[in-house]
């Protein structure tokens, strides 16, 4: 990851220089309700989007009153000229623009505003497309919404009076961001209350909100109840949501634009990592892992069963049938468990490791059931059925347990006295963060 040298600002926007407002407009007086505290870091991820780029910076020239302190910060995954074209354009803003170019898209789009969020400066912060389909005119009334409300989070609808989808193009897609909507409430009916489009990417969040979870800090309380950051794809509304539980959320309508230029980055694979997102998000609750587990564990008995078929059908002994067949049930509830449940902890330990540690959990799950049963009716004097049930039920939580405390903890390291051990490579977070400060200055 690199930060470009600083862009600096052009004082030649239409504004002048920040510290002398224009002309007031209906806009200027509506950012007067916004306190001096109120300062809005403009976050924008951007991955070959050179096309886009100047008019962007113009409509945001145009549209955040002077009054207001305002700076941008480009997040970019380009292989395109995007970041020569971005210091190029910058030298007509009267705000500050700064280029954060990341070497490893890790995260995707989400994983971009991530690093946005950790080297933003100003208590508000507004993420938005570079593509214009998010109107720049709008980021001084998510801003001027927020202090007017009190609220944590901000979000740009097209789904409440005064708001369209119109820049969806074609009934696939609107079907398709419908879809995704109304998924997305089902499965988070309290986190996402007072929030009509989850799916949105134009949004404004305080920064006291995603502090603890980014690790930026801002001060005693922030960040309340907030877990870590895990992004996978573009939704990044919906991680923030989620996992920061931002307080009192409000809404600004907004008309979802045609794209400016270029592609759109909205595929069939960004739609199964948003997909792989919902289960890592629904299942990061112990009790919601267990229950996802037991289901995989059901549907297991499916390939069990046809090997089971096929063994005997082929002259097999019944009894070793049944081994070989349990173990191919094992193999698919691994493969379920590596991509639906527990994919972000597979770089603890080596695949076979992984492999070799489950099938013994699993096998051993045969040779505790029956002697179980046994003392449930025997000691206990249940019948067989209930006694099978309980058993189950017995060996269904501990191989659950087992399974993620011996397959999918990470690995306990070693350190001398007063020896700190963090994972991740050094040099990140803080060190970013003031350089990306020093950028702007």
């Amino acid at each position: 990851m690199s930060i470009l040298p600083p862009i600096g600002t052009g004082g030649h926007g239409t504004h002048g220089e920040r510290g002398e407002p224009g002309p007031e407009t209906g806009r200027d007086l509506e950012a007067a309700a916004v306190a001096e505290p109120g300062a809005v870091t403009v976050i924008i991820p951007t991955y070959n989007e050179s096309g886009n780029i100047r008019e962007l910076l113009r409509q945001l020239t145009d549209a955040v009153p002077a009054r207001l302190p305002c700076e941008v910060l480009f997040v970019d995954d380009s292989t395109d000229d995007t970041p020569a074209v971005i210091a190029s354009a910058a030298q007509d803003c009267p705000f500050p623009v700064d280029v954060l170019h990341r070497d490893e898209p890790r995260g995707g789009l989400g994983g971009a505003v991530v690093e946005g969020l950790k080297a933003a400066g100003s208590d508000w912060i507004v993420v938005m497309d570079a593509d214009l389909q998010h109107p720049p005119a709008l980021v001084p009334d998510l801003v001027a919404a927020g202090e007017r409300a009190s609220a944590d989070l901000v979000v740009a609808s097209r789904y409440i009076d005064g708001g369209s989808r119109a820049g969806l193009a074609g009934g696939y897609r609107i079907a398709v961001s419908r879809s995704a909507t109304w998924l997305t409430k089902s499965l988070f009916p309290r986190r996402l209350r007072g929030i009509s489009d989850p799916m949105s990417g134009f949004f404004a969040i305080r920064r006291s909100a995603v502090a603890t979870a980014t690790g930026a800090g801002a001060g005693a309380g922030a960040g309340k109840g907030t877990e870590a950051l895990r992004p996978l794809g573009y939704k990044i509304l919906l991680e923030l949501a989620v996992r920061c539980r931002p307080e009192r959320p409000a809404e600004v309508p907004f008309v979802f634009r045609d794209r400016f230029a270029g592609e759109s980055k909205s595929t069939a694979k960004e739609g199964l990592r948003f997909l792989r997102h919902l289960v890592e998000l629904r299942t990061a609750a112990p009790a919601a892992r267990m229950a996802v587990f037991g289901l995989i564990g059901l549907t297991g008995f499916v390939p069990n069963l046809l090997a089971l078929y096929g063994l005997t059908a082929a002259g097999m002994h019944y009894l070793p049938a049944e081994v070989l067949a349990n173990q191919s049930g094992v193999l698919w509830n691994f493969l379920l468990i590596e991509t639906l449940l527990f994919r972000n902890r597979r770089t603890h330990r080596h695949w076979a490791d992984r492999v070799g540690r489950f099938a013994l959990l699993a096998n051993a799950d045969l040779l505790l059931r029956i002697p179980l049963i046994a003392l449930f009716v025997s000691r206990l004097g249940m019948g067989v059925l209930p006694a099978t049930v309980c058993g189950l039920l017995a060996t269904f939580v501990l191989r659950f347990v087992g399974t993620e405390a011996l397959v999918y903890l990470p690995k306990r390291q070693r350190a001398g006295r007063g020896t700190v051990v963090r994972e991740g490579k050094p040099g990140a977070g803080a060190d970013r963060v003031e350089s990306v400060r020093e950028a702007s200055r």
